[in-house]
């Protein structure tokens, strides 16, 4: 580790709160953001996310469960959004930003909504196409955002079946191709609320750079 590297994570750059609601990596996660300078904290307690510069909501698993978990804190996170607190949703986490998907209707569960923070929907990857989709692919930058800075043609991990349609070209920030392109990074309007298809825990050092750059993002 280069010196630069261990002086990062000596400083506190920024006060994260990674959302525990029952689903995901929240160990991993946590451990990449203190990588990344950030003082971490997992909290289930929605009061503790308004005293946070930055909110983290992961996520592995369905969207119906997911949405269901996390009852009890959807206006919290929606307080976070109102707030311009950067809220930041990974994998299963990005898809809950969104306003609905398509996974909840073909496992029967009726009509699930997201967040709607960022408007769109969740689809399957074609018939035809191995799912879930797993593993490296590149990044192409659409739009500037400063999670994405130094990122543009690195790889990055995936692991899903479903994949972010929203209703605005612009949420797009990043792509990747599986078969034909699709968002591997949305974000809303003003920039605050984002979130990322792949596991920047578990992207090596493009993931850390993103991480990075979200701490940054938190701490200004």
């Amino acid at each position: 580790m280069s010196t630069q590297s261990r002086s990062r994570e000596q400083e506190t750059l920024a006060d994260i709160v990674v959302v525990d609601y029952g689903l995901g990596n929240l160990r991993s996660v946590s451990r990449g953001l203190e990588r990344a300078g950030a003082s971490v904290s997992i909290e289930s307690d929605p009061e503790a996310f308004g005293e946070a510069d930055g909110v983290v909501l992961p996520g592995v698993g369905a969207f119906g469960e997911g949405m269901e978990n996390a009852e009890s804190v959807r206006d919290a996170l929606v307080e976070v959004a109102d707030s311009d607190t950067p809220l930041f949703g990974i994998c299963l986490g990005m898809q809950m930003l969104l306003t609905e998907s398509e996974e909840a209707e073909r496992e029967g569960q009726g009509d699930v909504k997201g967040l709607d923070l960022v408007p769109g929907r969740n689809v399957r990857f074609e018939t035809g196409q191995t799912v879930p989709h797993m593993g490296w692919n590149d990044l192409s930058i659409q739009r500037e955002h400063p999670l994405v800075e130094g990122v543009d043609g690195r790889y990055a991990y995936f692991v899903h079946s479903y994949y972010a349609v929203p209703d605005d070209e612009d949420a797009v920030v990043a792509t990747t191709d599986y078969g034909g392109s699709f968002p591997a990074i949305v974000a809303n309007d003003d920039g605050t609320v984002f979130g990322t298809q792949f596991h920047p825990e578990k992207s090596g050092e493009t993931g850390l750079t993103i991480l990075r750059n979200f701490v940054d993002l938190c701490a200004e």
